[in-house]
């Protein structure tokens, strides 16, 4: 049986904008029993959240078909450390997702009162409200023994006026300050394979995503089949260029719902 990946930001809508096709896509895969999930590196929001985000463009899902970044750092995070203390650099999703862990965090206004020091983890996701004081936080943190998770790599992520910087940008910014390398749990890494694999259960799996460095380097890490939307952030010019490639370029996720028809039906 096929299962199917869908990225979300640059696949499914850009900022709070729907792509044409999109609910066309996800219907048809309801009715054809296809499992399916939702893949997000974007960490500011839970499952929950993108859920309503989803219902918003006419896209019907549970919450327990989304996963993010977020999700996988917490369910790796659960399995495989310590407990200790966190200092969460991201957005309103990973400080959720981090509160479920149970382990405690740090503030801001704690680390004021040089509470930076009972840090054990610096977790780092795309962050909105990105400070001086937060990098420099970590910073302390990370160079204090405080082990460095980052939730995904993506340097960038469209939105509807362009390209915006995302959460790679900021862990670039760590690393330079800390001289170390972060665990990356997000694509295209193993962590959230495995939690994505046992979700579908599937002999083959599509992913159907717009980064070559994240979505299609996955896809191809991993033995699924790798198909690039031309509605985010990899170009024709960017294909040309890596040496990574897709099996399958389309022009948008529309044409994805042209595919699956000839090859289902």
């Amino acid at each position: 049986m096929i299962g199917v990946i869908f990225d979300m930001d640059g696949v499914l809508y850009r900022g709070n904008r729907a792509i044409e096709g999109a609910k066309d896509v996800i219907e048809f895969l309801k009715a054809k029993g296809i499992p399916f999930v939702f893949l997000t590196n974007n960490s500011t929001k839970t499952p929950e959240m993108y859920r309503q985000k989803l219902l918003s463009i006419g896209i019907d899902v549970p919450a327990e078909r989304i996963i993010t970044s977020g999700l996988a750092t917490r369910l790796y995070m659960e399995k495989h450390f310590k407990p200790g203390k966190v200092f969460v650099i991201g957005g309103e999703g990973l400080h959720e997702e981090m509160k479920k862990l149970g382990w405690g965090s740090v503030s801001l206004e704690e680390c004021r009162e040089g509470r930076w020091r009972e840090i054990k983890h610096v977790v780092v996701g795309l962050d909105p409200g990105l400070t001086y004081e937060k990098l420099k936080y970590g910073t302390l943190a990370i160079r204090n023994g405080a082990s460095f998770i980052g939730t995904n790599p993506d340097t960038t992520y469209p939105a509807e006026e362009g390209l915006y910087p995302g959460a790679g940008a900021i862990i670039a910014s760590l690393k330079a300050s800390t001289d170390g390398e972060p665990l990356i749990i997000g694509k295209p890494n193993e962590p959230v394979y495995e939690i994505v694999r046992e979700k579908l259960k599937a002999d083959e799996i599509w992913m159907i995503g717009d980064r070559l460095d994240t979505d299609i380097t996955f896809a191809k890490r991993f033995g699924m089949k790798a198909i690039l939307v031309l509605t985010g952030v990899s170009t024709l010019r960017d294909i040309e260029e890596s040496p990574v490639k897709p099996d399958l370029v389309l022009p948008s996720v529309k044409e994805v719902l042209d595919y699956l028809k000839v090859v289902i039906e």
